[in-house]
Formats: structure tokens, sequence, C-alpha cells
């Protein structure tokens, strides 16, 4: 025995109203009709703002506003009800075709599944290569991250330093640390290569990285455009180490000329 869908019970239901509510306007009318017929040549009726001399009259021009008034508002809802019935129409519409169009999807699918299977085993074996090729050690991450960095590809370089970082110790979370610095710098994110590079040398202040940590903060910080604070990373380095590797000597002067540190 078939059931009937909520769809189509609302829109028989909706048919009976408004079957209901012009059957109403109808009979309202025909009563106008008739009281208009009953005032005299013509059948003019006052307006329904006027008040009539006489009491009948008053009375009967009350009663005539009354009705227009109603026949007014039961075709306003006749307006309305016929609109909802478009929408449930349009809404009906739009379901059954996004339903065809499921049934469709899903046909090509099972289709394209047995092509697809065949294939799904070398591809998987590729991803497994490539997760199987991506470093996961501190150490191995460095080493990806720097050859990143020779190649300027500076968007890998920091996702692989940020990555050791998270568990990287002692020498590798410096150099980790260094890396993520350099990477900031090939980006031209300059402020924050300074603070990554003074991070670096705050982790071990005595290492071999020191001197080369303070001239990324030195040479980030004249990026920026202020030489006061450059020339104050510079005179870090000069006092803390006095005898500096000749490279490091060399571009602490080429840096102070920048920065005029010295005038």
């Amino acid at each position: 025995m078939g059931t009937t869908s909520p769809l189509s019970h609302a829109q028989d239901v909706t048919s009976r109203e408004g079957i209901a509510l012009q059957n109403q306007i109808l009979g309202l009318k025909q009563t106008l009709s008739q009281m208009q017929a009953s005032q005299g040549e013509g059948g003019a009726l006052p307006p329904p703002s006027a008040t009539p001399a006489t009491g009948g009259g008053a009375a009967n021009g009350d009663l005539v506003s009354q009705l227009l008034e109603r026949v007014n508002t039961l075709e306003q809802q006749q307006r309305d009800m016929r609109g909802e019935i478009d929408q449930l129409t349009n809404d009906l519409q739009q379901k059954t075709a996004a339903l065809s169009k499921q049934m469709a999807d899903s046909q090509f699918a099972a289709q394209a599944g047995a092509g697809a299977a065949a294939g799904a085993a070398p591809a998987a074996a590729t991803a497994a290569d490539t997760a199987a090729a991506q470093p996961t050690t501190p150490d191995g991450l460095l080493s990806a991250g720097k050859a990143a960095l020779q190649k300027r590809d500076y968007d890998t370089a920091h996702d692989n330093a940020e990555a050791a970082l998270k568990n990287a110790k002692g020498a590798f979370r410096v150099d980790a640390q260094f890396l993520l610095a350099q990477s900031l710098a090939g980006q031209k994110q300059y402020r924050q290569s300074a603070v990554a590079y003074y991070d670096a040398y705050r982790q071990s202040p005595k290492s071999g990285r020191a001197p080369d940590a303070l001239l990324g903060v030195t040479a980030s910080l004249l990026a920026l455009g202020d030489k006061k604070a450059a020339c104050e990373a510079l005179g870090k380095l000069n006092k803390e180490f006095p005898s500096p590797a000749p490279r490091v000597a060399h571009a602490a002067e080429t840096f102070g000329r920048k920065g005029n540190c010295n005038g």
C-alpha cells in the first residue's frame, strides 16, 4: 500500500485551503455586489472613511468597509498561499534533480571502481616510498634543510628547521635554530630572522655558532634599516669575540661600514 510524501500532503492541504479561501472571496464579492446594487442609482458606494448623514447609511457603510477589508485580506492570503505552493514545487524539483545526479555519480563511481583498483596498489607503493624518503630524525632534517637552503628553497629549509626543533637537543638544536634564522632571512622576514639568530646565540653563547649568529642579527637589523641596533649587535660581537675567524672579522668590518658604526 503506497504512502504519501510530506511534500505531497503539504501541497494537498495547501490546495484545499486555497480553494476554501477562493470560495470565501467569491462569496464576499457577491455580497458586495448585492449591497452595491441596493445603494441606489449607479450602485456607487461611499468611501470607507466617509461618515454618512443617517444612522442606517453609516451602518451600511461600515459593513461595506468591513467586507472590502475582508476581501483584501483573503486575496492577500490567497497570494501568499500561491507563493508557498510555488516554493514547494521548486524545492521538489531541486531535490529530484539532486537525487538523479547522486544516482548517476554513484553509478559512474561503481563502473570506474574496477579500473581504479588496478592502479591502487602501485599508487599506494609510490606514496609509501615517498613517505619513507622524508627525513624524520633531527640529523636527517638538518641535512635536508641545509641542502634546500643551498638551492634557495627557503620554504623547505624553514619547514625542516621547525621539524628538527621539535626533537633536537644540544648542538643539533643550535644548528636547527640557526637554519631557521637563515631560512627566514632568505624569505626576507628580517624581523623574525633577527630574533631567530639571537635565539641561536642565546642557546649557546660560547659555541662556534655564536659569532655567526650575532653576524646574522646585525645583517637582519641592517636590512630593516635599524642601524643603531645593528651597531649594538656588532659591538657585542667585537666585545665577546675579539679575535674571531678571518671570515667573521671581514663580515663584521663590512657591516660596520654599512651601519656607520665607527662614525
